[in-house]
């Protein structure tokens, strides 16, 4: 079984990385989850919903991942520690890093933020530590290579610069 960061120790979480999920959660309360249940209560006020009735299924499967949700975020966010910012390194990658990285096959240069699982997304360049990629590069310093092995074969990164703010 793979271990995640909570196996052996606090969630590190960047501050914009909670404050997100804080969002999330607090909307989750106080907009979705009280939606969902005026309609199941405007439905079952009117006799809409019998017990084949396919929309209710519908809201409870809604109410049900919403809650699993809600669960989640609350379990995330007491288990988090927050990562100082200035506290996050700068001689290696560490948890909060931004990092500069060149693509040793083909030249591509490009930056990554190195994130917990519970705030990784790809499509804002937040990379899990626990991703293959965020495993290789973690630790590194500037001017090391990264690699680790995909279904298309190794792949080597040349990490270029760290940093602890964004780098432009």
């Amino acid at each position: 079984m793979a271990m995640k960061e909570t196996d052996h120790g606090p969630l590190l979480i960047t501050p914009e990385g909670y404050a997100a999920m804080q969002r999330e959660l607090d909307e989750l309360l106080t907009i979705k989850r009280p939606e969902i249940a005026e309609r199941i209560r405007e439905s079952l006020s009117h006799g809409e919903f019998s017990e084949d009735n396919s929309e209710l299924d519908e809201v409870k499967r809604e109410q049900a991942m919403v809650e699993t949700r809600i669960g989640t975020l609350k379990a995330t966010l007491a288990n988090a520690q927050i990562i100082d910012p200035d506290a996050i390194p700068t001689d290696r990658v560490g948890p909060g890093s931004f990092v500069e990285l060149e693509d040793e096959e083909f030249g591509d240069v490009f930056r990554v933020r190195l994130v917990s699982s519970a705030e990784a997304d790809p499509n804002q360049d937040l990379i899990s530590q626990e991703s293959p990629l965020g495993a290789a590069i973690a630790g590194k310093s500037a001017g090391d290579i990264a690699e680790f092995d995909t279904p298309d074969g190794k792949k080597r990164f040349k990490v270029l610069r760290i940093d602890r703010r964004p780098l432009l």
